[in-house]
C-alpha cells in the first residue's frame, strides 16, 4: 500500500494533463458544433454527448499508455 506522502506516479501526472487539454480542445470543438449542427447530424441525438466524451478519454488513456512508469523502491 502507498502512503499518503508517494509521489504522484509521472502516469498519473501525464494522462490528468493531456485529459484537462482534451477536454479544453473538446470544449472548443463543441462550441463549433453547436454554431454548426451538421458537423454531427449523422450521430443520434442521445448519443452525442457519449460521442464527444470519448475525445477525453481516449487522450487520457494515450498519455497513461505512453508516460513512463516511475520506479520505486520496495518498502
Amino acid at each position: 500500500m502507498a502512503s499518503s506522502s508517494a509521489p504522484i506516479e509521472t502516469k498519473v501526472k501525464a494522462s490528468s494533463a493531456l485529459t484537462y487539454l482534451l477536454s479544453l480542445a473538446g470544449l472548443a470543438i463543441l462550441g463549433a458544433v453547436t454554431d454548426h449542427p451538421s458537423l454531427i447530424s449523422s450521430v443520434p441525438d442521445a448519443l452525442e454527448p457519449f460521442v464527444l466524451s470519448l475525445v477525453p478519454a481516449a487522450g487520457a488513456a494515450v498519455g497513461g499508455w505512453g508516460a513512463p512508469h516511475t520506479p520505486r523502491s520496495d518498502a
